[in-house]
């Protein structure tokens, strides 16, 4: 029995995917499951039980004995949030407890962190675990982030196999019911649908141009096919960089958007909005040694071949992965 937590949302729901691919359908998904529009992520995935979020630990304390491992992907992932309350609740409580759980019956976790620890990326975007008490996240959910890695390496008892994962900008099919947090590749679709053409931030940093803005945009698919890898082997616990290694304008990725949908490209530019102006990443680029360096050999797909796949496999019929 495998446990996926967050499995109504966007990484989760495609992890479940994968691991219904190699035909792991004895699957424990947990969430809110009162949030409606999550739920056709799930829909016609082969599936064991589904656990409210706020149960699993009284779940977990009956039925340890027959989980094999546990992804806990489930987090509150809203970057413009403000409250501290409610990222310690979700992002830093709940994972605590479910450390403590793994530990006390002897489960492997993968869990999920996030690249927005690095903050300004001014100390590097390496995964180097003795550089985390030096992060500093630009943001609230950043912090909860970090202050999880950070409490975690510091543990003297830990799951006898445990993973953080650093997710860089993840984008792909199941994001419909994100919103504003969807990727802008999502958004660069739904304008160019509605519109024709397409509106990028502009540049409030004399060292980037106008769409030169630059991230490691990471297709959902690789991110699920990398915690597949980790579940399989099982050693080499630490915290690890989830990107694609190569980071790529928000130019290209509007350029390839139009390409996909086979029309001509229209882009202008607006303000960054002033609530997130001040803490904007200008460049992310993971670096990928470490992962690779325990066996991890899949290539990364490429922004031009999962743009594409995205936009005309899934985006343009909604369907879902």
């Amino acid at each position: 029995m495998i446990v996926v937590t967050g499995a109504a949302g966007f990484i989760a729901s495609g992890l479940v995917t994968r691991l219904n691919a190699a035909n792991f359908n004895d699957i424990v998904v947990v969430d809110n499951f009162t949030v409606e529009r999550k739920l056709a992520n799930l829909k016609g995935k082969r599936l064991r039980e589904y656990v409210d979020r706020n149960e699993f630990f009284d779940w977990l304390d009956q039925h340890h004995e027959e989980v094999e491992f546990i992804f806990h992907l489930g987090a509150r992932t809203d970057t413009t949030e403000k409250s501290v309350e409610i990222f310690n609740l979700l992002n830093l409580d709940y994972s605590k407890q479910m450390w403590q759980a793994c530990c006390r019956y002897q489960l492997p976790l993968v869990y999920a962190s996030s690249a927005a620890t690095y903050g300004s990326g001014s100390l590097g975007y390496v995964d180097d675990e003795s550089i985390l008490p030096l992060l500093r996240p630009l943001n609230p959910y950043g912090d909860s982030k970090n202050d999880f890695d950070n409490w975690a390496i510091q543990q003297e008892e830990k799951p006898f196999f445990w993973a953080g994962l650093k997710f860089f900008n993840v984008y792909g099919p199941n994001e419909y019911h994100k919103g504003r947090m969807a990727s802008v590749i999502f958004h660069a679709f739904q304008q160019i649908q509605r519109t024709g053409s397409m509106e990028l931030f502009r540049s409030h940093n004399p060292d980037y141009t106008d769409g030169g803005q630059m991230r490691d945009f990471v297709y959902v698919k690789d991110v699920a096919e990398v915690c597949y890898f980790l579940m399989r082997h099982r050693q080499n616990s630490g915290i690890y960089n989830l990107g694609s290694g190569e980071a790529r304008t928000f130019l290209d990725l509007a350029l390839n958007t139009f390409e996909a949908l086979g029309r001509t490209a229209d882009i202008t530019f607006k303000d960054t909005p002033e609530d997130i102006r001040d803490t904007y990443q200008y460049y992310t680029q993971a670096d990928m040694q470490k992962l690779r360096t325990i066996g991890y050999e899949q290539p990364f797909t490429r922004l031009e071949d999962g743009i594409r796949d995205y936009v005309q496999n899934y985006l343009v019929s909604g369907s879902y992965y």
